[in-house]
């Protein structure tokens, strides 16, 4: 099912902008840190993710929890992170931010990473969760690259999902399209910033790995890989075993996934997102009946700002809560 006006999101005035929709909460977003209290998962291939846990303060065995999912280079530290988990926290939620590898404190064990459609690692922490927190209802919410996962996941699960309802915010979900989306305009700006942090932690790995001889790049080449196709096609496909960068965005690109979702998903998009362009928002006959699509005129990419430009309003962390706790 897709809607275009539901709930319709109203931009704060002198926010309507999209890139100012997008960079404003980093920017500005004042959010209380919330506490958390860190499990490391030991995963079976003997790698480990570092999963942020804020539990409310009466937290029992029929306490909703949250599995969030964070986008590329993202962390318990993004601002879209912190405002979920505290607006979660004031409804009755508990929360995990499940870190892809290596992306909290500490590198992860093995030469590979993570990518947008490497979902064996989620379906490990969920089968870890829905053993361990049997009573528990679970939900899930993805970020940019993890909403493109997270529904991938989802088409792949189908009716052995354990999640209650999903959510999924700014997801690229035709990764080819986004990749050479990026590599223009202004967007550059945002491929820039992505990729000064891609190439670092990539550079770090040298220092325990043979990247060299493993992907056949030497680290002097780290510096130069100025866009996704490249970093994608030098490090992402070969790591994980993809042909190229083709290969690994025709694979783990969510659209394909979409009608095989058995799951209560909300997809929340805007189209004037900077990331992408609307030629990656699915048609109607692509959705199974259990998707939603929302599709907002303004957002950018995962800023959503009402309210006043004095008193920010988060419409997204509303949205969340609210279409989770209509499910409970």
């Amino acid at each position: 099912m897709t809607k275009s006006n539901a709930d319709s999101f109203k931009p704060a005035f002198g926010l309507t902008n999209k890139h100012i929709q997008t960079i404003f909460p980093s920017l500005f977003r004042k959010t209380p840190s919330p506490s958390f209290e860190i499990e490391e998962f030991t995963l079976s291939d003997g790698d480990f993710l570092e999963c942020y846990w804020h539990k409310i303060e009466n937290h029992n065995t029929h306490t909703p929890i949250v599995i969030l999912f964070h986008g590329l280079a993202g962390s318990y530290k993004s601002s879209y992170i912190q405002g979920v988990v505290d607006a979660l926290d004031k409804a009755g939620f508990s929360s995990v931010v499940m870190h892809y590898r290596g992306c909290a404190e500490k590198e992860n064990h093995l030469a590979r990473s993570y990518h947008s459609g490497d979902t064996g690692d989620a379906k490990e922490f969920l089968e870890y969760l829905q053993k361990n927190y049997s009573t528990n209802k679970l939900f899930a919410v993805g970020y940019s690259l993890g909403a493109n996962m997270l529904l991938k996941l989802l088409g792949e699960l189908q009716e052995n999902s354990p999640l209650s309802t999903a959510v999924a915010v700014s997801a690229p979900m035709q990764l080819d399209i986004c990749a050479s989306h990026m590599n223009r305009g202004f967007s550059r700006f945002y491929q820039h910033l992505l990729l000064k942090d891609l190439n670092e932690a990539l550079e770090k790995k040298y220092l325990k790995h043979d990247l060299e001889s493993i992907i056949n790049l030497p680290k002097q080449k780290v510096k130069k890989l100025k866009n996704f196709w490249e970093f994608d096609d030098a490090y992402t496909a070969p790591i994980h075993g993809f042909d190229s960068a083709k290969d690994y965005y025709t694979k783990s690109s969510a659209r394909q996934y979409l009608r095989e979702i058995k799951t209560p998903t909300l997809i929340i998009h805007a189209k004037d997102d900077p990331f992408m362009t609307p030629d990656i928002l699915p048609q109607e006959e692509e959705l199974s009946s259990f998707v939603q699509l929302e599709i907002q005129e303004h957002g950018g990419h995962v800023g959503f700002i009402g309210g006043t430009l004095l008193k920010p309003e988060y419409w997204l962390d509303k949205k969340i809560v609210n279409y989770f706790t209509s499910s409970l």
